[in-house]
């Protein structure tokens, strides 16, 4: 036995002095092919295969997300069975987190298969003194698992791995309350787009004075939830509109608070009035996050987004003005400071093309005075048949129904936006047996109300006009009978004049 150690010790001290040589005297170019060939030749007999998961990877001033998923997934699944980890409160995270220390094993299993996550550092080649993490030690984490099991756990176990660490993420995470900076701090070394605030409003849906709709808006935030792969089928972007009208005090506000309790998202609450065009409205966007809530309050007052226009005549009266003394018209325009952006940004914004950079989002508006909103805000170009049998065919998968008739019929006589069509056809409850059906029928009921709303209207805008044509012909015979007066009257005077410049005459011959 003392033979063998002995054996065994010189081969090791033989090993280690070669290698040593190796290093010391063996060409630093020709050292890569040498590794090359020898993994190789370690490949025929070693079934294992090693995946490398670096914390930095090309870019080197932001953490890898994949690492910081893995990260996550292992604190969660797999570190309950490590023996050395560590602790730390990470950014943003309302919890102490704990994840493996330096050169920690854990073991994972997925469909059967057993694989070993290890937690490692390299230290740097060079020793130095540096501000970026690329200079520092660089950690990372590696997969090994059996190379017959590759398929499975390159296409789904990774793929499981970092969904699963993006939501405990989310389920970890400190909520916040953003609002947007003054484009001036969009540039530098600290640039910030967004600043935050944590989120701890208390309002729920069940602390809200509400008489109506709560159970049907908790319904339909729930539903909007769990729908990714349903709003992927129908061709949009997962996001939802809201807007919340009311005088001050109805509970605007304790409502967007409640939505975001229940979803568990982030609020951005954007200031248009300090946005100054719509670039910087569309860099706002690209910076939101998913699962949040983007609101914009008061939008009646944040910008000249109402459709009212300046009349013809001040319009008349500025050109003159401009015209008569130039010079301090471009001084007060070198003053201004005044948000460029327009309702086409706008809209672009909350339903065009940009609305479908991230996923899961709440869009939120506010105003106390609806009336003054611009149409475009709100409504569309209206739906014909030819477009609801689309819209049925996306959202409910029919081709036909036995209440199509009904609804082709409400539809020629009533006007209504495909996006309020597309409302209606999207379930409202969970526990409807048939959704198909239930949708339908609440759609006819929605466009009888439309039409009933439409012909009070008209009644009312026909009524309103014959009273106005009445006052204007009231006016105009009051005006004629004035005029008929004023004449007479002239006639009266001027015979009056007459008659005393007769008398006048007479008087004067008998004088």
């Amino acid at each position: 036995m003392g033979e063998m150690f002995a054996q065994l010790g010189s081969v090791a001290a033989g090993a280690m002095f070669l290698w040593a040589m190796f290093q010391q005297y063996f060409p630093y170019q020709l050292r890569p092919y040498i590794e090359k060939y020898s993994q190789k030749l370690v490949s025929f007999v070693y079934p294992y295969i090693q995946i490398t998961f670096q914390e930095f990877s090309e870019n080197r001033f932001r953490r890898s997300e994949a690492y910081a998923a893995i990260e996550n997934y292992l604190s969660a699944n797999s570190s309950a069975r490590a023996k050395r980890l560590k602790a730390d409160i990470i950014k943003d995270s309302q919890s102490v987190v704990l994840s493996m220390d330096d050169h920690e094993e854990v073991t994972d299993e997925f469909q059967g298969v057993k694989l070993w996550w290890v937690s490692n550092k390299s230290p740097p080649k060079m020793q130095t003194i540096s501000f970026y993490p690329a200079a520092d030690e660089k950690r990372y984490y590696r997969l090994t698992f059996h190379k017959q099991y590759r398929d499975l756990i390159v296409g789904s176990y990774l793929n499981h791995v970092i969904k699963e660490g993006k939501a405990i993420a989310v389920r970890n995470r400190q909520r916040k309350l953003c609002t947007n900076n003054p484009s001036d701090n969009w540039h530098g070394y600290k640039k910030s787009v967004w600043s935050h605030v944590a989120f701890e409003h208390p309002a729920t849906f069940e602390t809200l004075a509400m008489e109506s709709k709560k159970e049907e808006i908790v319904n339909d935030l729930t539903i909007f939830r769990t729908r990714k792969d349903y709003y992927s089928k129908i061709g949009k972007a997962w996001k939802r509109g809201y807007l919340l009208h009311g005088p001050p005090g109805t509970g605007k506000s304790s409502m967007i608070a409640a939505m975001a309790n229940l979803l568990n998202y982030d609020i951005y609450d954007l200031e248009l009035t300090s946005v100054k065009d719509n670039t910087e409205l569309r860099k706002l966007l690209i910076e939101t996050t998913s699962k949040s809530i983007i609101v914009i309050e008061d939008i009646d007052c944040s910008l000249d987004l109402t459709g009212q226009r300046k009349k013809k005549k001040e319009k008349e009266a500025e050109e003159e003005e401009s015209k008569d003394n130039p010079i301090p018209k471009k001084g007060k325009e070198g003053e201004s400071k005044e948000s460029k952006v327009t309702l086409s940004g706008l809209l672009n914004f909350i339903d065009g093309l940009w609305s479908a950079c991230g996923e899961e989002r709440l869009i939120v508006f506010t105003t106390n005075h609806v009336e003054k909103l611009d149409p475009a805000l709100i409504e569309l170009s209206y739906c014909c048949f030819e477009a609801f049998k689309v819209l049925a065919k996306n959202y409910l998968d029919l081709d036909s129904h036995h209440l199509f008739a009904s609804i082709r019929r409400l539809l020629e006589e009533t006007n209504m936006t495909p996006a309020d069509v597309a409302e209606n056809l999207m379930p409202k409850s969970i526990s409807t047996d048939d959704p198909g059906t239930a949708c339908l029928e609440n759609l006819i009921q929605a466009l009888e109300t439309a039409k009933e709303e439409a012909r009070v209207k008209a009644e009312k805008e026909a009524k309103e006009k014959e009273e106005e044509e009445e006052r204007l012909k009231g006016e105009k015979e009051g005006k004629e009978k004035e005029a008929t007066a004023g004449e007479v009257k002239e006639k009266e005077m001027s015979g009056e004049k007459e008659r005393e410049n007769g008398v006048a005459v007479k008087e004067n011959a008998v004088v």
